[in-house]
């Protein structure tokens, strides 16, 4: 059976639809009733507060209601569960106060909701009470392992550093471009080539054989300089990231500050979008740029995940992924689809690839180093496993 989802808001509050009822139907299924049928319904406060009133004699809103179609006794062979109602503004309100996504919030209350539905009632009884409490916790586990265990997160393979190495010496090798073929061959979804105004490893001929010669798809890094915007408008790769550059940088050095120069990038997105070309933002996992981004006509966000990957102790680790899983809720919310990368490595990449809200990562020189060790097509395999 179907799950229905009818959003009746303004519209002002913003959330996915498509992944709300993903998220229902794995719950549905959790709790063997996925031949069940479900309905949602968000409201806006004056409606749930309306519904409230009529239902419970509360003269006010609340953030969820749940209607069985049918007694409690029977719900266990009943085909039709009933409905849930959830208020957004509520939501919202509670979301914030308890420093949560929205989706996050959403889900807690659907999987209260649905509760209700199967006959779980925490005001008969402190009792019952706990026994909800103690439903709810354990099935938002079981959700979470669920939502991981189906994820098909991307690899893309940066192969600047092969790049760096042939520069090094001045001669033709090794060759980016069979780099590249390795990298596919061994199970990466795309290559990831950083164009620099400096040329310091990646070339035109690279970026012009990668184009002819990537199955996969070719995401061109760059700064928004008149010259490399010119070369990615005539080379129409697959994508482009733009990202920060300074001349006297080893690697790019944090995220792109869209809000500081929205007017130009939404001229320069307006330019790739006119040769369909998708344009990706790198910034840091930071409300703001997320807002910008969105703003600027980005099609994508690569959450830079370099701090994290840097962090000096479990601390400040911590706190560098709470800020990740944060904003790439926030961007998928907005909108927007997620990358990460920058430092992930074979030690710390798990945690960001299991954040269901981020299609691909994109990792460089841990995955070479290791390559010097074990052999190109094995260090992109052992990655993949680690992330899959």
């Amino acid at each position: 059976m179907p799950v229905y989802l009818k959003d009746d808001t303004t519209g002002h509050i913003r959330v996915s639809l498509n992944r709300i009822k993903r998220v229902a139907r794995i719950l549905l299924k959790l709790r063997g009733h996925q031949d069940s049928e479900l309905s949602i319904l968000f409201l806006d406060d004056p409606a749930m507060h309306q519904l409230n009133k009529t239902y419970r004699q509360k003269d006010k809103p609340t953030n969820v209601l749940a209607f069985p179609m049918l007694d409690a006794d029977i719900v266990e062979s009943q085909p039709l569960l009933g409905d849930v109602v959830i208020s957004l503004e509520t939501t919202a309100r509670e979301a914030q106060e308890k420093n949560i996504t929205i989706h996050h919030r959403v889900t807690e209350l659907l999987i209260h909701g649905l509760l209700h539905l199967l006959g779980y009632d925490h005001e008969r009884s402190p009792r019952e009470a706990k026994i909800m409490e103690s439903e709810e916790q354990k099935l938002s586990k079981l959700l979470s392992y669920e939502q991981r265990r189906n994820q098909m997160i991307k690899l893309a393979i940066n192969i600047d550093h092969v790049a760096t190495l042939r520069q090094a010496r001045g001669i033709n090798e090794p060759d980016p471009i069979t780099a590249a073929g390795i990298c596919e061959l061994a199970g990466a979804a795309g290559i990831v080539v950083h164009l620099r105004e400096d040329r310091r490893h990646i070339q035109d001929r690279d970026v012009l054989l990668l184009r002819q010669t990537v199955k996969t798809k070719l995401n061109l890094e760059m700064g928004a300089t008149e010259e490399i915007i010119k070369i990615a408008l005539a080379l129409k790769p697959d994508m482009i990231t733009l990202v920060p550059e300074k001349r006297k940088e080893l690697t790019t050095e944090g995220g792109l500050n869209v809000a500081g120069q929205l007017t130009n990038l939404k001229k320069v997105v307006k330019r790739m979008s006119a040769a369909n070309i998708p344009v990706s933002m790198f910034i840091d996992p930071n409300s703001e740029q997320i807002e910008a981004s969105k703003e600027a006509g980005a099609t994508f966000v690569e959450i830079h995940t370099g701090r994290y990957s840097d962090a000096a102790n479990e601390e400040e680790e911590e706190k560098e992924f709470d800020l990740i899983a944060t904003a790439a809720e926030e961007a998928f919310e907005a909108g927007l689809r997620v990358n990460a990368g920058h430092g992930l490595n074979y030690l710390n990449t798990s945690r960001v690839a299991a954040l269901g809200t981020i299609e691909e990562l994109s990792i460089g020189h841990a995955v070479m180093a290791r390559a010097i060790f074990v052999g190109l097509d094995q260090a992109v395999r052992e990655m993949l496993a680690l992330i899959k």
